[in-house]
């Protein structure tokens, strides 16, 4: 299973770091997203894929996953949740004030 889960986190980089390279800002956003989504699935894949009983404490003999992970990809999720949020509101506001989303004209030419 972790080899699985390691080719869609490899998948989810690849596309991330595509999609930011492009020259939309739309497609950048989404980059971003995707390298998130690619750290969340990482961060899950690297603590370890155990079936067990649910992340309480028991005394007996019965196996138990750690809840650390689990919460520290919610917290992400959060954060990235957040901040995807923004950088959407920042691309709306440079298309409505610049009337385009195409990276290079943003930039300006350097030959003046």
């Amino acid at each position: 299973m972790e080899l699985l889960m390691s080719i869609v986190v490899g998948a989810c980089f690849m596309v991330g770091t595509y999609l930011i390279m492009t020259r939309s800002l739309l497609r950048v956003v989404i980059g971003l997203n995707m390298l998130a989504h690619g750290t969340h699935l990482l961060l899950l894949t690297m603590a370890g894929l155990k079936t067990g009983a649910p992340p309480l404490l028991d005394r007996g003999e019965t196996a138990f996953t750690d809840p650390l992970p689990q919460a520290l990809i919610l917290t992400a999720i959060v954060i990235s949740f957040g901040v995807t949020a923004f950088t959407l509101v920042l691309a709306y506001r440079t298309y409505k004030v610049y009337q385009t989303d195409d990276l290079e004209q943003l930039r300006g030419s350097h030959d003046e």
